[in-house]
């Protein structure tokens, strides 16, 4: 190996090397936790329509009801955990409870019953979301933070792409026929995606550390669920991704689209995994450079990377075409996922930074259910190219409006 690459390697990890132990055993868990759920994310919607006769719109129902609930929750567990002093606890409550639903997946025999597995595991994402995020930052200084967050979210992409592949290593080897498996072989593939997050919970009790408050500080008043006592910086913060979000379709419109320009569908978990492969070198890369450069500057650059892929997709119409938007695509996640995390960070004080963290998930929850119903709507009545354009056109004033928000380089 030349000297300049091992020195360029040594640098890559001695970046990594002062952050504290606690987001390395988080960014653990969160990759135990996503190969887990991407075990069974890809089959769920083969196994509701072709073994369960669910129809699209239930698959619809099923995953817009849970994101939502999931989302709103986080607001919850985010200010009970500023409230109480106490992180880790509803963090690996939230995880313990995904391991407990997941496996139940193996005996459902309608979609309704997959509607409670999905909503309980989202329940559990909400309740651990804001409080993670909230102990992830909490040890971290302000100039580490993108990277922190940018590590966190590279280890959960990381799990995204190990997933699938483990899945379709399982179907391999338990399915007579992998092409057209059975509900048992399906559910035997569920049960054992509950062995990844059952590992997490073993890091979280042994390495996950939390600095706890004294008693005497902890707020002892009533709950209040209130944006007022927050700086108005921040509140126009939340408003923004709000508009944002409304542009943020679910990612099925991009695979539809992507099989129209000519993919076939058995390339389809490919296309996924290439994904999810640039979702993880670019959160690696984005993280430090917001903190190099500003948060802001990263967001803003991640929403017009948005808007140029909804834009490209508009007019995709050969299968290379849509293998490059997706990769282009997995960029956008990385300038932006974590550090739109770390800039919350920035602008909300240690003690408000767990409701602070909820306060931004529900921003994000009250508008990603429309946001698909909206895209759908502009599908079905106009076609793709319009629903693509006005999705872009809204996140390009998003990103406008980004531009009036102080971020950590601002004077």
């Amino acid at each position: 190996m030349p000297e300049s690459e091992k020195i360029s390697k040594f640098r890559f990890w001695r970046r990594y090397k002062g952050l504290p132990p606690t987001v390395f055993a988080l960014s653990l868990v969160s990759f135990l936790n996503d190969t887990s759920s991407e075990i069974i994310y890809p089959l769920l919607p083969a196994f509701l329509f072709l073994t369960l006769g669910a129809t699209p719109f239930a698959i619809g129902l099923i995953e817009g009801l849970a994101e939502s609930v999931a989302s709103i929750l986080k607001l919850f567990s985010g200010y009970l955990s500023d409230r109480f002093g106490r992180r880790k606890l509803p963090v690996f409550l939230g995880y313990s409870l995904a391991a407990v639903v997941r496996p139940m997946l193996a005996f459902v025999t309608s979609w309704p019953q997959v509607l409670v597995v999905r909503m309980s595991d989202r329940i559990g994402k909400g309740i651990r979301g804001a409080p993670r995020d909230a102990l992830l930052a909490a040890d971290v200084p302000e100039d580490k933070r993108g990277l922190a967050f940018g590590f966190n979210r590279a280890a959960d992409h990381l799990g995204a792409v190990v997933g699938p592949i483990v899945a379709f290593l399982l179907l391999t080897y338990l399915a007579v026929d992998p092409e057209n498996p059975t509900a048992m072989e399906y559910q035997r593939v569920f049960l054992f995606a509950s062995v990844p997050v059952a590992l997490g919970l073993f890091v979280i009790v042994f390495f996950v550390h939390e600095e706890r408050k004294p008693i005497e500080n902890v707020d002892t008043n009533p709950i209040k669920f209130s944006l007022r006592e927050f700086d108005p910086n921040f509140k126009r913060f939340l408003l923004i991704v709000a508009l944002f979000t409304l542009s943020n379709s679910t990612d099925a419109f991009l695979l539809l689209r992507a099989e129209q320009a000519g993919i076939a569908p058995a390339m389809l978990p490919l296309l996924w995994m290439v994904l999810h492969f640039s979702k993880v070198f670019s959160s690696l890369i984005g993280g430090e450079l917001s903190d190099k450069f500003g948060r802001k500057t990263l967001i803003v650059s991640g929403w017009v990377v948005y808007a140029a892929v909804y834009g490209g997709f508009a007019f995709v119409d050969s299968a290379w075409q849509a293998w490059v938007l997706f990769i282009i695509y997995g960029a956008y996640f990385g300038l932006t996922e974590g550090v739109e995390k770390a800039m919350v960070a920035d602008l909300v004080k240690d003690e408000k930074r767990g409701t602070g963290y909820g306060f931004y998930n529900l921003a994000y929850g009250i508008t990603v259910f429309p946001a698909s119903l909206l895209f759908g709507f502009l599908w079905y009545r106009f076609g793709p190219e319009t629903a693509f354009l006005i999705s872009a056109s809204i996140s390009i004033v998003a990103a406008g409006f980004l531009l009036t928000v102080k971020g950590n380089n601002d004077e």
